[in-house]
């Protein structure tokens, strides 16, 4: 097994810069993601550590053995790092039985066949396929594809797993499934694994850590509960949770508050402490809060009347069935609650809304950056 480190890393594909200053250090035996949006980088990165692509700068060690530094001339071709990729597509041979296309990497270090056999079988009962060892891929289903492509990376017992979005081709609930097994699996092997996604919800429920990325660069890393409770910036703020953080300009006054123009809000004593000694008080900043973290009134259970309140407008309720997202409107100023499935609000209606001032959010105005 082994840890991933990348230091510096650049690439760039003529005047385009599509991985930026990139520094990350995955720990063996970690399962970490690497998210972002379509065209933030994360699948050129995933194809650097993998050898598919050279870096232009900066260094890329597996294990203990480094892998580029194009700096000195190092390029290991991806042969010889030790990894398993699984790709989006599956890329099963047609013309080969369930059994073939798993045993093909191990045919092709020229393993003995009865090795070859006892670890097929071995890894087919793992992933629930010893029955369907005879058929061909189109005889599958798409996760029974899936678990072959897994399969064909598991058997070689490799030193780290890169996964770029295995599961994207697969139906909502079958991709559900898939994501617990793949976590158990994982667990299982305990085999470094880097995971590219643009499925925040599947960031959140299978990785140890969470890689954001935006534009090239990385934003953030941290647990699923640090980059949703204390997001960097505005960046991983918006694209962590769904619906989105709220996030709304505001004024911090010299008495404590938040002000909106057509409402405010009383901010809690230590982060009047944290915007005074950061010298916010006075200026305009974003503040931020989470659709969950916006009540109904009637069921809030953190009230204090008229500082953390506000009387706001019914726009459009998405009924959810288990619960209701409800867009509010106070004169000009918009944000979203997440409200149980009991509340009776009704569209065009005026509603109290309470705002947990605990869960509250300040960044920057200027930079997008978190100030807490």
């Amino acid at each position: 097994m082994a840890d991933v480190i990348l230091k510096n890393v650049w690439k760039k594909f003529g005047d385009f810069t599509a991985v930026r200053d990139m520094n990350l250090h995955i720990k063996d035996g970690e399962f970490m993601i690497l998210l972002g949006p379509s065209g933030c980088g994360k699948t050129t990165t995933l194809r650097m550590i993998a050898g598919l692509e050279e870096p232009t700068e900066g260094t890329i060690q597996i294990g203990d053995k480094l892998v580029a530094d194009p700096k000195n001339g190092v390029f290991v071709p991806p042969k010889d790092r030790d990894i398993a990729m699984v790709f989006q597509s599956y890329a099963l041979y047609p013309h080969m039985t369930v059994y073939d296309n798993i045993a093909f990497p191990l045919k092709l270090r020229k393993v003995p066949k009865d090795e070859i056999d006892r670890r097929v079988r071995e890894v087919a009962e793992m992933l629930g396929l010893s029955e369907l060892l005879n058929r061909k891929p189109r005889e599958l289903s798409g996760g029974q594809r899936q678990r072959v492509a897994l399969g064909r990376a598991i058997v070689r017992k490799p030193q780290v797993f890169l996964m770029d979005e295995p599961l994207s081709n697969l139906d909502a609930k079958l991709r559900v499934k898939m994501r617990a097994e793949l976590k158990k699996l994982q667990r299982q092997l305990g085999v470094t694994t880097i995971y590219v996604t643009h499925d925040q919800v599947e960031a959140m429920t299978m990785g140890d850590r969470i890689a954001v990325i935006n534009q090239g660069q990385l934003q953030q890393v941290g647990t699923p509960d640090e980059v949703y409770d204390n997001p960097a910036n505005t960046f991983v703020g918006g694209f962590i949770g769904s619906p989105p953080m709220n996030f709304m300009d505001a004024t911090v006054t010299h008495d404590g508050f938040v002000d909106f123009g057509s409402f405010r809000l009383k901010l809690l004593p230590d982060q009047v402490e944290v915007l005074e000694e950061k010298g916010y008080l006075g200026k305009e900043v974003i503040f931020g809060i989470r659709p969950e973290d916006v009540y109904d009134a009637f069921f809030a259970q953190v009230k204090i009347p008229g500082e953390n309140m506000a009387r706001a407008l019914v726009e459009i309720i998405e009924n959810l069935g288990g619960e209701k997202i409800v867009h509010l409107s106070v004169e000009d100023v918009l944000f979203t609650g997440k409200f149980p499935a009991e509340s009776k609000v009704e569209e065009g209606q005026e509603v109290d809304v309470v705002f947990d001032m605990r869960k509250a959010h300040v960044f920057d105005k200027g930079s997008g950056k978190a100030v807490f």
